[in-house]
């Protein structure tokens, strides 16, 4: 019978991905299963162990050396079956929107429950207060709300409470105060509480708690509001207590001030061993007084996170004689003389310094941390300096800290090379030191130490990796080092015999180095590597078999960005599994699909532009089923056919990249269940299935990015996208659809990226369109969208910060709600037929007239993948078109501020408020019926470098104050009635003649057409070459729009988007900005070029021209000049 309601279990509820529950289907005694326990006398199952928490090999580590892989679904009734059931353990699961459920209360034996880190949702039932034998209940981490029953006072049994890290409201109740046997306690984690509801009493039920070892109130806020409770917390009223964890409780110096007024010296703890008030507000060093004279004791305490400067008072090192664990990281300590203090702790095992702003030289930081009453015997193992702004040489430390066996001094400004003559302390075994300037290579003393680590990774080395082999092979590092990383350097040279020379490394990173020359055939890596990145260096040569044949403990590698050629015997399987990574990109693969890949459960896959041609085959998309989380990217091959429809539910895969190959036909549906999907530059023909099959889906699709863009999909865009509402990026750019904009996507509400551009969609924008409220760009260009321009998207002024609506049928005038977009940086509204004057209150775009606010290109975001939450974000590049040419702007700090109403009907004057937009770089108003004069005050806008009012009726002469915009490189005045002197500049007379011809009476240089009368230009003030926001790398790089992509684990690739269509040559000569989607998977290096003729071969990606590492697409008077990149 207990087989049966065990079984019910699972199959009328329980979801088990990844088959932790397997042995719960055979035809045995229940007490034989896996995570089940019985009475042996009574057979009675007394422990039931469904966690999360496994040892598994193939499933990612969460830390602590276990493994997640959760259950999901509901919890049948059946469990009250097991009336004598005592321990039963649901933690690391994942339960979202689940209450627990109230017949728990009804194990009535129960003497465990543990339901933490499972998304429980709902409130606490009050019923669990009825476990009159309950010793232990752990809720953490979940999503539970409202207040905490006060029946949880009933359980006098309990000695271990855990209700951290909730959502609950209102007061702590004062009936947990009769839970005299508890023993640890953890109440905080709630951001609405205070101190001010810990109970009307202040907190004084926690007196009664006389027999607690461990409290913890962590994230209870504003408990700086009351001292008297924070008396009984650290005086006799608890006379056992360890542990007290107050971090991110609002804590500050002037709640110290008051603590101490009131504070007598006789009432404290001395039991007390651990004190955590990291991320607090303190600020003054009177905290270290404090914690001296409260507990001098301590043998724990963490400080970090706060805002402590100033010198540690002098007579706290006396003071505490027991100190073995200090954490000061993240505070604002900055010179060593303030730490001098810590070196009369003689006890001290542990000192973290990590980001602090330590700005003088190692050597005197390191004298001020040992010079005193323990110099010589100091008893330090672990010293974290990292992420400071500490100076200078890396100096011998052997003197001052001869036990030390962990340092790290990463992520600082230490220069020069490293000294030959230099003493490792004799029992380091840690040392890390990358992330500063050091340069040469590694001294042989570094041998002669039994390190099992080093790290220089991020330097300047630049020495021949056999040469630092040789040196690390010594007496002692050859047969201890276990890690060593060497990335992103400038080492060069050949790969030595590591397997002779360091035969146990686990662990080799030369990834990012110069490194160059063949891989032998007969070359071994040491066996017993876990770890193995080569990635972009120049390596050569053919990776087989034999290369791999000892490595049976490889986890990941890593041998993208060479030239090099897996070869793998045909049935070949290896001795390793792979399942940290295998990150492949740019060697050599294909043509065929690697079989080899089949034995592999891998959670990062990485194999694109590696030449495979061939359709891949049934068993690679199944494996987007297994339970584990996964990145997989097979773009920019040459892979064709059409994908099966397969039943799977790739819930577990984070990024999913397709993009750039040959696949065609039906989306199929499957593939919505990742969070990140790219099926861009492919042949994709139909979408509706892809997102109607589950429209009816009681829980929404739980992508994210999805960019269907550079396809041939066409019809309608289905209106089947309210059960996307996860989605924070789309993109269907480039492809055929036609009709409306379908209602449904005002149901995206977590929308902050749509891009529908270069389609042929017609009709108005639908109002739905409103509902997203967190939409930061907006592409609707390229369409046959007509109607006015939506007034009611003045709705999304909080947040929307470029608009492309070019190239449309819009009409009527400019709506004034427009001017309510206060945040926007780009607006494009050119080639629509779009009449009236331009509003004045264009001024009110006030991220346009500020000059040097840096704009968050990136759009981050969370994914939350199977209960674990996964942070992403969304970046753009940018293209312009400037008088035919395309020029790709791809700045990771910068973007443009642009304002392009171009080829309109535009009418009136322009606006002399548009000269308070000091920031913007780039105006065209080119091709539209203004006239007037041009506005006296138009060299108010300092960082104009593009201005185009060509095409126009502007009348009068060009204002003198065009002289002072010195940053302007691209100016077209043609075409208008202007007349006059062309005011003397630099800049002015460097353009060419186009821009001032067909004017009404203009003369000057660079006209022929002289005046009577030069003046002699005046000196630009002198500039930096770089002050420039658009500089070379700007011309190569502005939008025609705003061009919105993905960036993931892998890069991007910018791939079929530049097409000889949307090169605009002769008449069409205008500052039109577009907007193109950059799915930013991998860096793009543009190498050199190759003149091919007009013909454009199908290789080439884009009629382009190289300048230096840049390029640029352009078209010379009607004459197209193509240009191939090349490796």
């Amino acid at each position: 019978m207990l087989r049966i309601r065990l079984h019910t279990l699972t199959h009328d509820g329980l979801v088990d991905d990844y088959g932790v529950l397997s042995s719960w289907e055979r035809n045995e005694d229940c007490c034989h299963w896996r995570r089940v326990f019985c009475n042996n006398l009574t057979g009675h199952v007394q422990y039931l162990d469904l966690s999360g928490l496994y040892d598994n090999p193939l499933v990612p580590n969460i830390g602590l050396g276990y493994t997640v892989r959760r259950l999901k679904g509901q919890i049948h009734a059946s469990l009250l079956e097991l009336k004598h059931l005592v321990y039963f353990n649901l933690s690391y699961n994942y339960f979202p929107n689940t209450h627990i459920p109230q017949f728990f209360g009804s194990l009535s034996n129960l003497e465990s429950l543990d339901l933490s880190h499972s998304y429980f949702s709902g409130q606490v039932p009050p019923q669990l207060g009825s476990l009159s034998k309950l010793l232990y209940l752990n809720l953490e981490d979940n999503k539970l709300n409202g207040s905490i029953p006060y029946q949880l006072g009933n359980l006098s049994s309990l000695l271990y409470l855990s209700l951290c890290y909730n959502d609950f409201e209102g007061t702590i109740p004062s009936e947990l105060g009769k839970l005299s046997s508890l023993e640890q306690v953890c109440l905080g984690g709630h951001a609405t509480f205070g101190a001010s509801t810990l109970d009307n009493g202040g907190g004084q039920w926690l007196t009664n708690l006389t027999s607690l070892i461990v409290l913890d109130l962590s994230e209870v806020i504003n408990l700086n509001n009351s001292y008297i409770w924070m008396q009984i917390l650290v005086g006799s009223y608890l006379p056992h207590l360890q542990e007290l964890h107050l971090r991110t409780c609002f804590l500050s110096d002037h709640y110290l001030t008051k603590f101490m007024s009131n504070f007598k010296s006789n009432s404290s703890s001395s039991s007390l061993r651990s004190l955590d008030l990291s991320n607090n507000y303190f600020e003054s060093p009177m905290i270290f007084k404090w914690i001296s004279q409260v507990n001098p004791n301590l043998v724990i305490l963490d400080l970090s996170f706060n805002s402590l400067k100033g010198p540690i008072p002098s007579d706290f090192g006396t003071a505490m004689t027991s100190l073995q664990e200090l954490y000061l990281t993240g505070n604002r300590f900055t010179k060593g003389k303030d730490l001098r203090s810590l070196a009369d702790i003689c006890s001290l095992m542990e000192l973290s310094l990590t980001e602090n702003n330590l700005d003088e030289e190692l050597a005197t930081i390191l004298q001020n941390l040992s010079a005193g009453s323990c110099y010589g015997h100091s008893s330090l193992f672990i010293l974290f300096l990292n992420m400071n702004q500490i100076t200078g040489e890396f100096s011998s430390i052997s003197t001052g800290f001869p036990s030390l066996i962990q340092l790290s001094l990463a992520g600082n400004r230490l220069t020069g090379k490293i000294p030959e003559d230099i003493t490792l302390p004799s029992k380091l075994e840690s040392l890390s030191i990358g992330s500063n300037f050091l340069t040469g290579g590694i001294p042989k003393s570094f041998g002669d130490a039994c390190l099992n680590s080093l790290s220089l990774n991020n330097n300047s080395l630049n020495e021949e990796l056999p040469l630092i082999v040789n040196h690390l092979s010594g007496r002692c590092a050859g047969n201890s080092l276990q890690e060593l990383d060497l990335s992103t350097n400038r080492i060069n040279g050949t790969l030595p015999d590591m397997s002779k020379l360091i035969p146990f490394l686990e662990v080799l990173k030369l990834n990012e180095n110069n490194l160059r020359g063949t891989i032998q055939a007969d070359y071994r890596f040491p066996s017993q590597l876990a770890t193995l990145e080569l990635d972009s260096n120049s390596l050569e040569g053919v990776i087989s078999d034999s290369h791999f044949a000892n490595m049976s403990k490889l986890k990941y590698l890593s041998l993208s960005g060479n030239s090099l050629t897996l070869m793998f015997s045909q049935n070949w399987v290896p001795p390793f599994q792979l399942e940290e990574g295998i990150l492949l990109r740019s060697c050599k693969l294909g043509p065929a699909f690697p079989k080899w890949l089949q034995t592999q459960n891998s959670s990062l896959i990485d194999i694109s532009n590696t030449g495979i041609s061939d359709v891949v085959p049934n068993w690679f998309w199944e494996k987007l089923a297994f339970p584990m989380p996964m990145d997989v990217d097979i773009s920019l091959n040459n892979l064709t056919g059409k994908i099966p429809n397969l039943p799977i539910w790739p819930s577990y895969v984070d990024t999913l990249n397709l993009a750039s190959n040959q696949f065609e036909g039906s989306i199929p549906p499957f593939l919505s269940g990742a969070y990140i999907l790219d099926l861009s530059s492919n042949m994709f023909s139909e979408s509706r299935l892809f997102f109607c099959a589950y429209n009816n889906a009681t829980i929404g699709m739980p992508i994210s990015m999805l960019s269907l863009s550079n396809n041939t999909l066409s019809g309608s865009i289905p209106n089947c996208l309210s059960h996307f509402k996860s989605l924070v990026y789309l993109d269907l750019s480039h492809n055929k659809f036609k009709g409306k904009i379908p209602t449904s996507i005002g149901s995206l509400l977590n929308l902050g990226i749509l891009i529908l551009r270069n389609n042929s969609l017609t009709g108005k924008v639908p109002l739905s369109l409103r509902s997203c409220t967190n939409l930061m760009r907006l592409d609707l260009s390229e369409n046959k969208l007509s109607g006015p321009i939506p007034s009611w998207i003045e709705s999304l002024h909080k947040t929307l910060t470029m608009v492309s609506l070019s190239s449309n049928h819009f009409h009527g005038s400019l709506p004034l709600n427009l001017c309510h977009l206060t945040n926007l940086h780009l607006l494009d509204l050119s080639l629509n037929n779009l009449s009236g004057q331009i509003p004045i209150c264009f001024k009110n775009f006030t991220a346009l007239a500020q000059i040097s606010t840096p704009i968050n290109v990136s759009l981050r975001f969370q994914v939350n993948i199977g209960g674990d939450i996964i942070f992403r974000s969304v970046n753009y590049m940018a293209i312009l078109m400037w008088k035919g040419a395309q020029r790709i702007f791809i700045e990771k700090h910068l973007f443009l501020k642009s304002i392009d109403l171009s080829s309109n009907q535009l009418s009136g004057k322009i606006p002399t408020e548009l000269a308070e937009l000091f920031g913007l770089v780039s105006l065209n108003l080119s091709r539209n019926s203004l006239t007037g004069t041009i506005p006296s005050m138009i060299g108010r806008l300092t960082s104009l470098e593009f201005l185009d009012l060509s095409r126009n009726q502007l009348s009068g002469s060009i204002p003198s104050s065009l002289t002072q915009i010195y940053r302007l490189t691209m100016l077209d005045l043609s075409h208008n009635h202007l007349a006059g002197v062309i005011p003397t500049s630099t800049q002015l007379q460097s353009f060419n003649a186009s821009s001032y011809e067909d004017n009404l009476d203009l003369c000057g240089p660079p006209l022929p057409k002289l005046c009577k009368e030069v003046v002699k230009p005046p000196l630009p003030p002198p500039q930096d070459e770089d002050a420039s926001v658009l500089s070379l790398g700007f011309y190569i790089s502005m939008a025609l729009g705003f061009a919105t992509g993905f960036w993931g684990i892998f890069g991007s690739m910018l791939c079929k988007i530049l097409s000889s269509e949307n090169i605009k040559t002769g008449d069409n000569k205008k500052g039109d900005v577009q907007l193109y989607n950059h799915l930013a998977y991998q860096a793009f290096n543009f190498h050199k070029a190759a003149k091919v003729g007009p013909v454009v071969p199908s290789a080439v990606i884009a009629p382009a021209q190289v300048i230096g590492d840049f390029v640029i697409v352009s078209t010379l008077q009607h004459e197209v000049v193509w240009f191939e990149l090349q490796d």
